[in-house]
């Protein structure tokens, strides 16, 4: 009898040892399997901030595209946050300092002001937060890197396109954007710089705070006060169209020059029917795409140029037609209807 006993204690220690042992292996599985799931990196969250965002206007469309289209590359976690105006610098000071806050992994800011923002730029970077400009810049160096189109060369490519067409005795007049913006500082500047022994017919400056109609109403102020005016330069589409559309509305098309930026539906049209002798056209679309890549690279430590030139390029209607320019004004309509 003590051997039978002796025997059922045995396997009963050998139940007890093999439960004990699947209870430690279930264990180490479990903390095995936490230190994985806690190894694997989430989605990069990056938010991504432009100065508006407006399905109206080709460009800011495009250029949130590409930012979209590196996001669904990258594998990452994109939101957008906007100001409801482009000169609402406000707002989009307030954007910054709640998104500094929030510590998203990097932020992609495009300055609604050369100065009048950068106080809140400075607190996301200050939260340890790396910070891309896109398409402007401002007044302090806070960027890991900057992506943007050369404004001064922009600028110049404007003024070659206006020269072959100026007349004997030029008035111009330029109407920009936001003022105080880099952009259009950068732009007004290369453009005085491409006009070099002109610079003394240029009658005045306006800004259309980047919305057609006030392109429109700021322009007939100006030919009111220079009726003379006989060349006009628009510095973004919101200003070209507004100041094409009041040329259009006082019947001056045949007596004033005009010169576009950007490459709306509406501009191509007036480069084709004339008016326009020339639009400087961006590459929005790489701008946002770059912004993106650029900053996954920031987060994932590697060393990245502190500016990058996202490109432009002068089309004339003498040269609209060629499979290249063909291909850069069209580029983003390919799927539309």
């Amino acid at each position: 009898m003590k051997h039978s006993g002796s025997k059922m204690e045995s396997r009963k220690r050998l139940v007890l040892i093999v439960a004990a042992a699947a209870v430690v292996a279930a264990l180490v599985f479990a903390v095995v399997l936490v230190r994985i799931r806690s190894s694997r990196k989430a989605p990069y969250q990056i938010v991504f901030i432009p100065k508006v965002v407006d399905e109206e206007n080709d460009f800011w469309k495009a250029l949130l595209e590409g930012a979209q289209a590196g996001a669904k590359e990258y594998g990452i976690e994109l939101a957008v946050e906007a100001p409801d105006a482009e000169d609402n610098h406000a707002m989009q000071s307030e954007i910054l300092r709640e998104t500094a806050k929030q510590r998203p992994d990097a932020v992609i800011l495009a300055p609604t002001s050369y100065t009048q923002v950068t106080e809140a730029a400075r607190e996301v970077v200050q939260a340890g937060i790396p910070l891309i400009l896109v398409d402007s810049t401002l007044d302090e160096r806070l960027e890991k890197s900057l992506i943007a189109t050369d404004n001064l060369e922009a600028g110049r490519r404007m003024a070659e396109c206006i020269k072959p067409f100026l007349p004997e005795s030029p008035v111009i007049g330029i109407v920009a954007h936001v003022q105080g913006s880099s952009t259009a500082m950068e732009r007004e500047q290369g453009l005085r710089e491409g006009l070099a022994g002109y610079e003394d017919c240029i009658v005045g400056t306006v800004f259309s705070n980047s919305d057609y109609q006030q392109g429109y109403d700021v322009t007939m102020e100006l030919l009111d006060a220079h009726p003379d005016i006989n060349v006009l330069v628009g510095l973004n589409e919101y200003s070209a169209v507004g100041a094409a559309r009041a040329v259009q509305d006082c019947g001056m098309s045949d007596r004033i020059t005009m010169v576009g930026f950007d490459s709306s539906l509406e501009e191509i049209g007036l480069l084709e029917s004339g008016l326009f002798r020339g639009i400087v056209v961006q590459k929005p679309f790489n701008m946002g795409y770059l912004s993106v890549e650029t900053a996954v690279k920031v987060i994932q430590g590697e060393t990245v140029p502190a500016y990058t030139d996202s490109g432009s390029q002068a089309v004339t209607k003498s040269t609209m037609y060629s499979e290249e320019n063909q291909k850069l004004l069209f580029l983003f309509r390919e799927g539309e209807n």
